[in-house]
């Protein structure tokens, strides 16, 4: 089992993780939604769990992250947190939970920490929510920022294409990651942009770099639990590696139960009182 390759088993912190770039060990990350996942996630031995607000499409069928809310958020994190040991636990804060003003970016932010007990909070945004961020960060709440494709701005940008292929905006991103850096931010998700900058930021900042879709220049990398166990179909992104098939092994198996039962085969003698 892979989680036996994890000699360190103390609980994995924020500070553990700008430790871990210091030490030039890589980060591992997936997300997780639900108990049951999380705990096997957990025990395989993962760096990091994000409660991704990509539970909107995974676990609600939206069609964006947009229409998820506080409340559900809170939900699905309050459930991995319970199934959680050794992981840090990092919660996204939905869109339109931080956008409006600082003062309502913090009553949320905390609302969101206290009810779920979760380690820390995903923001994305570079300067434009600058103030929101010191503002968390001043209430004690850990922030994990995220610049590149922000799925929350999908609306502004028409497209899930690569972001910052050009030197303006490859140029914003830099600037972005550097001031989110030097504001206090723990870790900086950076995703779907040239691998060449990914590996430029991290190089230029002191606090890790979590890649998706941004090479392996950066210092971790995170994937959607359920894209990479191939539970998902008709997704197949250029950075996605599937680790298992587990639509065909779930199809095989759900379609063998409704077979045995359709023969009268299930339940049998020994599974009877």
């Amino acid at each position: 089992m892979a989680g036996y390759l994890i000699s360190d088993t103390r609980k994995v912190t924020t500070h553990r993780f700008i430790e871990m770039k210091q030490k030039h060990e890589k980060i591992s990350m997936l997300t997780s939604y639900d108990y049951t996942t999380a705990g096997i996630v957990d025990r395989a031995g993962i760096d990091g769990i994000l409660v991704g607000d990509s539970a909107s499409n995974v676990m609600a069928g939206n069609g964006t992250t947009l229409p998820i809310t506080i409340d559900q958020m809170i939900y699905h994190a309050r459930s991995v947190v319970r199934a959680v040991g050794r992981a840090l636990v990092v919660c996204d804060m939905p869109f339109g939970s931080y956008q409006v003003d600082p003062v309502d970016g913090v009553r949320n932010a905390i609302r969101i920490m206290k009810e779920s007990g979760c380690d820390a909070l995903k923001l994305e945004g570079g300067v434009e929510i600058l103030d929101t961020v010191k503002r968390i960060l001043d209430a004690g709440i850990p922030v994990m920022g995220h610049l590149g494709l922000t799925p929350q701005s999908i609306n502004k940008f028409g497209t899930y294409s690569v972001r910052a292929k050009d030197e303006a905006e490859a140029a914003k991103l830099k600037n972005d990651a550097i001031a989110l850096a030097d504001a206090g931010c723990f870790a900086i998700v950076l995703e779907k942009v040239p691998a060449k900058l990914a590996r430029e930021v991290s190089e230029a900042i002191c606090v890790p770099t979590i890649g998706i879709g941004a090479g392996n220049g950066t210092d971790g990398q995170i994937l959607v639990v359920d894209d990479m166990l191939g539970k998902t179909r008709g997704f197949s992104p250029r950075f996605l590696r599937r680790y298992a098939n587990l639509n065909e092994i779930m199809t095989s198996a759900i379609g063998r139960y409704v077979e045995d039962v359709k023969n009268c085969d299930f339940p049998n003698e020994k599974e009877s009182y």
